[in-house]
């Protein structure tokens, strides 16, 4: 028999809803909220923790519970009413399920990349929209890219927006986020070519050659990548526009580039 919540002033509830709302409450209990069947799979899969789940019968039977988790570890299970989960839920159109996961430090030292492979990066530099940035990931899930990286990051990995509109991604991708400075200082070390999107001293994506270990680079769409980048970079790349608006989404912008370079190495 699970555990039953009714109430939405029940305590755990609130603070379900602090880690889903605030940064520094997942920072410092080191934990985060993943909605729906896919996205819990996918973390599971990518051998994240489960600490907690909470499911709403009504919407996801408990007989149907055992299967969800026949890999990862056995987590505290929690029945919670329609109007509680309708609370928590993001989305209108969930399964019923509920988890809590222990997050994991994106460091650079953490992504164990071998300096042998022909690597292909997609780097961000300081993103703001969670939407971007769940874009970005699913962008490089799809290009199967060795990493991504964020660069100066404005907002924590795990929040519930980024979980989202990755679609899972933030599970699937080796991520890593650091200043500007400490991702070209790892990308060097690793050799990787680095192909920054900018206009000054550019050269059109077409003509680079990305068959070699490569880094591509894109920074917001405001205003653009830092002159580190620029400094540092082994050439600088840009996506020729004929239209009147100069500017692209910095994920459309990424999808280009990426699978440029994955065409060129025969996909």
């Amino acid at each position: 028999m699970f555990k039953q919540i009714s109430s939405p002033q029940n305590p755990a509830i609130k603070r379900l809803l602090q880690l889903q709302e605030k940064s520094r409450n997942r920072k410092k209990e080191g934990l985060f909220i993943v909605e729906g069947i896919r996205e819990i799979q996918l973390a599971l899969k990518g051998d994240f923790q489960i600490s907690e789940l909470f499911f709403c019968d009504e919407l996801h039977p408990a007989e149907q519970i055992s299967g969800l988790l026949k890999i990862g570890n056995k987590p505290e299970i929690t029945e919670i009413s329609s109007d509680i989960y309708n609370k928590l839920a993001y989305r209108g159109s969930t399964e019923g399920l509920i988890a809590v996961f222990k997050t994991k430090e994106p460091n650079l030292e953490n992504l164990q990349l071998n300096k042998n492979d022909n690597l292909l990066i997609l780097v961000a530099e300081a993103p703001e929209k969670p939407g971007n940035i769940g874009a970005l990931l699913r962008t490089s899930d799809a290009a199967k890219a060795d990493a991504v990286l964020i660069a100066n990051p404005k907002t924590d990995l795990y929040n519930p927006n980024i979980i989202r509109s990755s679609v899972g991604g933030v599970f699937t991708n080796k991520i890593a986020m650091a200043s500007t400075t400490e991702i070209i200082a790892y990308l060097k070390d690793l050799d990787v070519a680095i192909y920054a999107a900018a206009l000054q001293a550019s050269k059109n994506y077409v003509e680079v050659d990305f068959t070699g270990s490569s880094a591509i680079v894109v920074g917001t769409e405001a205003t653009g990548l830092s002159e580190e980048w620029r400094r540092n970079s082994t050439q600088n790349i840009i996506i020729p526009m004929q239209g009147e608006i100069d500017s692209m989404n910095v994920s459309v912008a990424a999808g280009i580039l990426i699978f440029e370079a994955k065409r060129q190495r025969g996909f």
